[in-house]
């Protein structure tokens, strides 16, 4: 049975709990981390945290086929009022662990490779270091596409614009809402959807790619 690690899974409603049900209904065994509640609670703001993460699921589990990456840090704030150091946080739990896991993830991959999807955002504006270490993000996992392409691993990033996973107020999820063609916000099984397809045999040949899953969301009028 193919193994999955899904971090950023301990929130009930968050989108990475969302697909947690979705792969083990499709056959996969699933791996969950955070920091807390979690199958594997890991710190990936440490240096040493997203490897120590990687070989502790081998031990445990066996071989990662998938690494499904929802974890984020997420501190709103501006040009003006951004600290060095929680820009510095935001860069290394969204970029620098990604980074580390996946070259941790490449390194333990069999002759059947594997594959990575990351969840990415375009929020900036307001939300600078979130949006700037995201913008990071997914420059990371595209070229990881291309570098880990003879491997067998295939990567690519999602973006499934706003997604209601508690954190609206109902004026924000109305306002939002009406601004979606399709007539709603997402949910968390909407991006599952996507991600169960992308790891499968069938949506491996997708690679390099920055996706957006969001009901037309971001299309331009």
């Amino acid at each position: 049975m193919p193994l999955a690690l899904i971090t950023g899974a301990a929130r009930a409603n968050s989108i990475a709990a969302g697909i947690v049900p979705r792969l083990r209904a499709a056959g996969w065994t699933v791996v969950t981390s955070d920091l807390t509640d979690a199958d594997v609670p890991a710190d990936l703001s440490t240096p040493e945290g997203p490897e120590q993460l990687i070989a502790e699921v081998n031990r445990r589990y066996g071989a990662i086929t998938a690494l499904i990456l929802s974890h984020a840090h997420d501190v709103e704030s501006g040009i003006l009022d951004t600290t060095a150091e929680s820009f510095d946080l935001h860069v290394a739990v969204n970029a620098r662990a990604s980074l580390l896991m996946i070259a941790a993830f490449a390194r333990q991959a069999g002759e059947g490779g594997g594959v990575i999807v990351a969840l990415t955002s375009d929020h900036v504006t307001g939300n600078l270091p979130y949006g700037a270490s995201k913008g990071a993000l997914d420059r990371l996992v595209i070229s990881a596409a291309r570098e880990l392409g003879p491997k067998g691993i295939s990567a690519n990033v999602l973006n499934p614009g706003p997604i209601d996973t508690g954190w609206m107020d109902d004026e924000t999820r109305t306002a939002l809402g009406g601004m979606t063609p399709l007539g709603r916000l997402g949910r968390p099984a909407d991006v599952a959807a996507t991600v169960e397809f992308l790891v499968s045999d069938e949506g491996r040949w997708i690679s390099g790619q920055l996706l957006k899953s969001d009901g037309a969301f971001s299309a331009e009028f």
